[in-house]
C-alpha cells in the first residue's frame, strides 16, 4: 500500500466518509484531518429569472429545510458511528507509560512506514480535549489528553502487527489477555472519538469563520473533593477543613469545618485556602 492510500484510511480524511453519497457536498479542508466542517447545499432550482417565482420559491421553503442545513456541521455520536463502520481493522486500547502518549503515537506511525504493515495497521489516535486549567487563581486554556496513559490503535492483529505495536517505544501492552488482546465496541470507539471530532469541528468552524456549536470547555483544577485543606482567610487562619464541594468555573469551593463541635459547611474561594503540605 503506498502512502497515498495509507492517509486515504485515516478516520477524519476526506475518504471517510465519501461513501454517504446524499451527504453535502464538502468545502476544502481547513484544517488537516478534519471532515465535519461542511457548506450547505444551495439549491438552485429557487433561483427563477420571473420575480414572482423567486417570491413563491421563498414561500415554499419550510424552516425544517432550514435547520436541516444548519445542523450538518454538527457532530453527533451517529456522525461519528457513520464514519467508523467499514473501517478495515479493529480498535485497540495500548497501555502506554504515562505522559508518553503522543511520543508512543508518532513512533509508531513511524514503524508502520518503515516495517511495510500499511496493511495492518491503520491508526493511530491519542484523544485529546480542551479545558480551563485553575491554578492559583488563574484561568488557562489548555488541551491534555483524555486518558493519560492510553492510545488507541485500528489494525488487523496478526503476530507481526502485534509485535510491531508492542516493541514500539512507551508501549506498555495491550488491554486484553497478553497475546490475545480485546477488540473495542463500536459503542466504546464512538464514545472516545466523538470529542474528538467535536474538537476538530469547532476549530475548522472557527477557521472558516462560522459559529462554534461545541460546548465550551470544562474547568479543571487541583481541588478535589475529600480532600483536605487549610482555610487562609480571617478568623480561621490556619484551621483545616475538608473539601464537600468544588465550582471551578466559579474558582469557589464548599469546606467542611468545625466550629462550636459542629461540622459547618463554608462556602470560599480558592484564594482562601491553600493545600495542606
Amino acid at each position: 500500500m503506498s502512502e497515498e492510500e495509507f492517509a486515504g484510511e485515516e478516520l477524519f480524511s476526506d475518504s471517510a466518509s465519501a461513501g454517504d453519497a446524499s451527504a453535502p457536498a464538502q468545502e476544502p479542508e481547513v484544517a488537516e484531518e478534519s471532515t465535519t466542517d461542511q457548506e450547505p447545499v444551495e439549491d438552485t432550482e429557487a433561483v427563477q429569472t420571473p420575480a414572482e417565482n423567486d417570491a413563491e420559491e421563498g414561500e415554499n421553503t419550510s424552516s425544517a429545510d432550514v435547520e436541516a442545513e444548519g445542523s450538518e456541521d454538527e457532530v453527533t455520536e451517529e456522525t461519528v458511528r457513520k464514519r467508523i463502520r467499514g473501517l478495515p481493522g479493529d480498535w485497540y486500547v495500548l497501555h502506554t507509560y504515562a505522559g508518553y502518549e503522543k511520543r508512543v503515537k508518532q513512533d509508531l506511525e513511524y514503524r508502520i512506514h518503515t516495517l511495510n504493515m500499511e496493511d495492518y495497521i491503520f491508526e493511530v489516535q491519542v484523544p485529546m480535549e480542551q479545558v480551563y486549567e485553575v491554578k492559583k487563581g488563574q484561568r488557562k486554556l489548555v488541551s491534555r489528553v483524555r486518558m493519560p496513559g492510553y492510545a488507541i490503535v485500528r489494525m488487523e492483529m496478526t503476530d507481526d502487527s502485534w509485535r510491531a505495536v508492542q516493541d514500539t517505544n512507551g508501549v506498555t501492552g495491550f488491554v486484553g489477555n497478553g497475546r490475545d488482546p480485546v477488540a473495542l465496541t463500536e459503542r466504546e470507539v464512538v464514545d472516545m472519538l466523538t470529542p474528538v471530532v467535536e474538537q476538530e469541528a469547532a476549530e475548522a468552524a472557527k477557521a472558516a469563520g462560522k459559529p462554534v456549536t461545541a460546548g465550551a470547555p470544562e474547568f479543571v483544577t487541583d481541588y478535589e473533593v475529600g480532600e483536605t485543606v487549610t482555610l487562609t482567610t480571617e478568623p480561621w487562619v490556619g484551621m483545616p477543613a475538608t473539601i464537600s464541594q468544588v465550582d471551578a468555573a466559579n474558582q469557589r469551593l464548599t469546606v467542611l469545618m468545625t466550629l462550636v463541635g459542629q461540622e459547618t459547611p463554608v462556602d470560599l474561594s480558592f484564594s482562601q485556602v491553600k493545600k495542606m503540605e
